[in-house]
């Protein structure tokens, strides 16, 4: 069906329309951009893509910034643009799902596994455990559960290096700022000097979904052929490629 949608637009229509702007997760930066590349090469306006921690994005929308779409890394911020009714009522759609993992930089020798209460406020020496900002960060809340439950983040309270972002947490531990970080698994795809040392059992946190909505006040038609878009097989293959898994 987004086949057919794309095709019946004659090249002059789609030159007059308005690129849609695009509000993602940080941890989305690459795939996203690659999709937009393809959806670009069907004719189609190439999509503005602005990347940051999905609670600033989000932030943004509540104040009225200029968005067409938004693709969030966890539910809950979505939750909130729909309690405010932000976004387009049946837009919402799971795009994807991701991993968490925890790595470690050039001069971490371990080993460490991870498993219920394991030793990892021992394994940071005097360094902090890079994470998202666990009171808005989706990465950050993931990994506060999951340390929750593995019976650990009482130990860590004052050995954390809360970031911005998913990506300013990896960037300390690429840095050598902290020796070991928490991050989606397809961060490191993307690191250098960084290593996965274990990836978190997925019951230790909620799943791992990011949602994709229509931003309600957006009159862009070419937002919601790129939502569609997003959800066809094209660029499903290109997420996976990128190491995001299917939605779960």
């Amino acid at each position: 069906m987004v086949a057919t949608v794309l095709t019946a637009l004659s090249p002059g229509t789609v030159r007059a329309q308005r690129a849609p702007v695009v509000l993602a997760a940080a941890s989305m930066q690459e795939a996203l951009t690659a999709a937009a590349d393809a959806f670009a090469r069907t004719g189609q306006p190439r999509p503005v893509l602005s990347f940051a921690a999905s609670s600033a994005l989000a932030r943004q929308i509540i104040g009225g910034a200029p968005a067409d779409l938004f693709v969030s890394a966890d539910e809950p911020w979505m939750d909130q643009l729909a309690a405010r009714g932000l976004i387009a009522p049946r837009s919402r759609a799971t795009l994807v799902s991701n991993r968490l993992v925890l790595v470690a930089g050039r001069g971490f020798r371990g080993p460490l596994v991870i498993r219920p209460r394991f030793p990892l406020a021992q394994a940071l020496g005097s360094g902090r455990l890079a994470i998202g900002d666990p009171a808005g960060v989706p990465a950050g809340r993931y990994a506060r559960a999951a340390l929750q439950r593995l019976g650990v983040w009482a130990s860590l309270a004052d050995r954390l290096a809360p970031a911005e972002s998913v990506r300013a947490a990896l960037a300390l531990v690429e840095r050598g700022a902290a020796p070991l970080g928490i991050v989606y698994a397809t961060d490191v795809r993307e690191a250098s000097g960084v290593r996965v040392i274990g990836t978190f059992p997925a019951a230790s946190h909620p799943p791992i979904r990011y949602p994709i909505a229509r931003v309600a006040r957006s009159a862009n038609p070419a937002a919601e052929r790129f939502r569609r878009f997003l959800l066809g097989r094209e660029a499903r293959a290109i997420f996976r490629r990128h190491g995001f898994l299917d939605p779960a």
